[in-house]
C-alpha cells in the first residue's frame, strides 16, 4: 500500500523518456532503504496522489499556469500529517536549476520550488530537484520551506550531497521547525510580559502565576473543565484548586508543599486577572501556545527562559546576580559529564533548575524507554538545592511540568545540607554559582562544596568568571590550593565572551574529578580549551542566536578534542598546572598563525596605537557577524 504506480504515461520524446531514468533512481534509492512497504510512509509518483489535502493544495499548481500539477514523487510520513517531501526529477544536470528559479518546466529546482509554493500553505516542505542518468553523476539539492513561509526563507539542507535516508530527513524538519517554533514562542512570552505589566501584576510573580497555569493543566480534569468556565473569578479559584490537587499527587513532600500552595493561592487576588475576563483568555494561550509547545519538545527549560524575560522591568532584580546558563551550555555540560542512565545529578545552587531538566533530559534517553529505570532517575538521581524561597518555588514547579514531582530539590543552605545529599551518592555535580559580589561567597567555595558531597571519582561541572581562574594571590589563591590538595582539576575552556549576554561576564568552564588529589609532579596535564566561538550571534531583540545551525557540529568538535584530549595550535592545549599558575588556555597556548587575516592585523595595530594615545579602556573590537542589538 506504500507504493502508489498508476499506468506509465507515453513520453512524447527522447528527453522525456530520459526524465524515466532518472525517476527510476529515485525509485530505487527510496526501495533499497525499505521505504513504501508499509503505510507509515507513503511513496506516491507518475504525478498522482490519493490524499485530498495535497490533491486542494496542487489544484493550481500546473507549471503552465493554468490547471493542477504534481512533482514526480509525494512522499508523506503518517505520524506528521503536516509534512510532504517533494521531488521533481530531470533527465540533464544542465537543467539542475536556473538563475532565476522560475523555469519551472524546464529544470528540475524550479520545479520543485513550484509545488513548495503551493504546498507551504499549509505543511512543511522538503522539496528536492533531482538531475542526472547514472547513481554516479545523479545531482541532488534539498530545500526545506516551513508552513507559511515565504519562499525566501527557504533553508538548503544537504549541501553537495546525494539523496539522504529518511530519518535523516526527519531530523533537519525538526531541528529547523524547533528553530522556528521556539522564536515564536519567545515573542510570545516577551507580548505576555507586556500584558501582564499593563494588568499591574508584579514582575516576581509572574512566573509563579505562568508556572501555575502550567501546573494546572498537567491536570487532566482542568485541562478540559476550564474550557467552559465564562467566569474569571471561579476559573481563578478552580486553577489553584487544580494546582494544589497536583501537589498532593506530586510526591513533593509534605513540607514542601506548604509553601508551594502558600504562593499559588495567592493567584486569586490578583484584580488584574479577574478584570475583563483576562485569566480566561491567558489560560487558553498558555494551553496553546506554551504547553503544546512543551508537550513537543520534553525536557526543554521554558519556565527559565521565561523568568528571566519576566523579571525585565523589576527595578531590584538586577541586584540578584540572576544568569540564565543558556540552554545549549546546560546540555553540554551534560555530555562533558558523559552523563548515563546510572548517573546521579547534583545541583547545589540550582535556580529555577536548567541543569536538572538537561539532566533528566539526558539520563531518560538513555533509558532506552525502560519505565523502572526512567521512573528510578526522577525519585532518586536528581538533586538540587537553592536558597531562594521564590526561585525554589519555580524550581519545584518547573520539575513537575517536566513530568517529575519527585526530584529531591532542598529550600535551604548547601553548606548545611551535606549530610542529606551523601547518602543518594551523587557523581556529577553541574552548576553555574552565584556571583561573589551578589552571594558574597566566592564562586570556588560553591565548587568545594559540590565536590565534597559527590563520590570518589564523580566529576564536578562548573561555569565560572574567568577571574577565579586566574588568582595568584590573596584568599583565590587559598581557594584554588585547598581544592588541588583533595580533588583534580582535569580541565578548563575558556567561554564565548558574550556567553551571558545582554550580562558582561567572560567566563569559563572548569571540570574537577571529585577526592582524587591533583598531581602536583607535572606528570598529569590539564586540559585547556579554547571555546571562544560557539557559533552564536548576538540578532536585534532576540540575543544570541544559532542563526546558521552550526552549534551541533561545533560542540561535536569540541566534545572529541576534549575527550581525546587533543592539542591544536589555537585551540587547546595541556599543561601541568598548580594552584597559583592562570587556569586558562589563553596563558599556554600556541597561536595558530594560519588563521589569521589582514583584518586581525590591523585591529591590533588600531588598539596598539588607541592604547598609547588614549589608554587600554578605549580598544578596538572587532565588528559583530549579525544584526546586533
Amino acid at each position: 500500500m506504500g507504493w502508489h504506480y498508476p499506468p506509465r504515461k507515453s513520453r512524447a520524446n527522447q528527453t522525456r523518456k530520459n526524465e524515466a531514468i532518472t525517476v527510476d533512481l529515485v525509485s530505487k534509492h527510496f526501495r533499497d532503504l525499505g521505504y513504501g512497504d508499509d503505510d507509515t510512509i507513503v511513496i506516491e509518483r507518475e504525478q498522482t496522489t490519493d490524499i485530498a489535502r495535497i490533491n486542494k493544495l496542487l489544484a493550481t499548481a500546473s507549471k503552465k499556469g493554468s490547471g493542477k500539477g504534481y512533482p514526480d514523487f509525494i512522499v508523506t510520513y503518517k505520524p506528521l500529517p503536516d509534512f510532504v517531501l517533494v521531488v521533481e526529477c530531470k533527465a540533464d544536470i544542465t537543467k539542475h536549476q536556473s538563475a532565476t528559479l522560475d523555469n519551472y518546466s524546464d529544470y528540475a529546482v524550479d520545479g520543485a520550488r513550484l509545488y513548495a509554493d503551493y504546498l507551504s500553505r499549509e505543511m512543511d516542505v522538503l522539496y528536492l530537484g533531482v538531475s542526472g542518468q547514472t547513481e554516479q553523476e545523479l545531482k541532488v539539492s534539498h530545500f526545506l520551506r516551513l508552513r507559511g513561509e515565504a519562499d525566501r526563507d527557504r533553508r538548503e539542507i544537504f549541501k553537495d550531497c546525494g539523496l539522504q535516508d529518511f530519518p535523516s530527513y526527519l531530523e533537519q524538519l525538526k531541528n529547523y521547525r524547533f528553530r522556528v517554533d521556539y522564536e515564536d514562542l519567545l515573542k510570545y512570552v516577551s507580548g505576555l510580559n507586556e500584558q501582564l505589566h499593563s494588568k499591574k501584576i508584579p514582575e516576581n510573580q509572574r512566573a509563579i502565576l505562568f508556572s501555575g497555569i502550567l501546573i494546572a493543566l498537567e491536570d487532566d480534569d482542568f485541562k478540559e473543565g476550564y474550557k467552559t468556565r465564562t467566569d474569571a473569578k471561579r476559573l481563578a479559584k478552580y486553577l489553584v484548586e487544580s494546582i494544589i490537587a497536583k501537589l498532593d499527587v506530586s510526591n513533593v513532600p509534605q513540607e514542601r508543599q506548604a509553601g508551594l500552595k502558600a504562593v499559588f493561592s495567592a493567584i486569586q487576588s490578583h484584580t488584574g486577572l479577574i478584570a475583563d475576563g483576562y485569566l480566561l483568555t491567558l489560560v487558553r494561550e498558555i494551553d496553546e501556545r506554551i504547553r503544546t509547545f512543551i508537550k513537543g519538545n520534553a525536557y526543554l527549560d521554558i519556565i527559565s527562559r521565561c523568568y528571566v524575560e519576566f523579571l525585565k522591568y523589576a527595578n531590584d532584580d538586577g541586584s540578584l546576580g540572576i544568569v540564565l546558563t543558556p540552554q545549549h551550555i546546560a546540555g553540554l555540560f551534560c555530555d562533558i559529564a558523559q552523563l548515563n542512565a546510572d548517573s546521579v545529578v547534583l545541583d547545589n545552587c540550582c535556580g529555577t533548575g536548567s541543569f536538572l531538566v538537561a539532566a533528566m533530559n539526558k539520563m531518560v534517553g538513555a533509558a532506552k524507554g525502560s519505565k523502572r529505570v526512567i521512573e528510578r532517575i526522577k525519585a532518586k538521581q536528581v538533586l538540587g538545592i537553592e536558597w531562594q524561597n521564590h526561585i525554589f518555588n519555580l524550581c519545584v514547579s518547573n520539575m513537575i511540568i517536566h513530568g517529575d514531582g519527585k526530584s529531591n530539590i532542598w529550600n535551604g543552605d548547601c553548606f548545611k545540607l551535606i549530610d542529606q545529599l551523601k547518602p543518594f551518592h551523587p557523581n556529577v555535580a553541574l552548576l553555574n554559582p552565584p556571583y561573589n559580589d551578589v552571594s558574597g561567597i566566592d564562586e570556588l567555595v560553591f565548587i568545594e562544596n559540590a565536590l565534597s558531597i559527590l563520590e570518589k571519582n564523580g566529576i564536578a561541572v562548573a561555569i565560572v568568571p574567568m577571574r577565579c581562574a586566574l588568582y595568584e594571590k590573596g584568599q583565590g589563591l587559598e581557594l584554588k590550593a585547598r581544592i588541588l590538595k583533595k580533588h583534580t582539576l582535569d580541565a578548563v575552556m575558556s567561554m564565548p565572551d558574550e556567553l551571558f549576554y545582554p550580562k558582561g561576564v567572560v567566563c569559563c568552564v572548569m571540570v574537577f574529578k571529585a577526592h582524587v588529589p591533583h598531581d602536583e609532579s607535572g606528570r598529569f596535564k590539564t586540559w585547556f580549551g579554547y571555546w571562544k566561538n560557539d557559533g552564536f550571534v548576538k540578532v536585534k531583540h532576540r540575543g544570541r542566536t544559532d542563526t546558521k545551525a552550526q552549534w551541533d557540529s561545533i560542540k561535536e568538535r569540541w566534545l572529541t578534542a576534549y575527550q581525546n584530549r587533543e592539542v591544536v595550535p589555537g585551540e587547546s592545549v595541556s599543561r601541568a598546572v598548580l594552584a597559583n599558575e592562570e587556569w586558562c588556555a589563553e596563558a599556554y597556548m600556541e597561536t595558530d598563525y594560519s588563521t589569521l587575516t589582514k583584518a586581525d592585523f590591523e585591529l591590533a595595530v588600531k588598539n596598539y596605537a588607541m592604547f598609547q594615545l588614549l589608554g587600554a579602556q578605549t580598544l578596538a573590537k572587532p565588528e559583530p557577524d549579525d544584526a546586533s542589538s
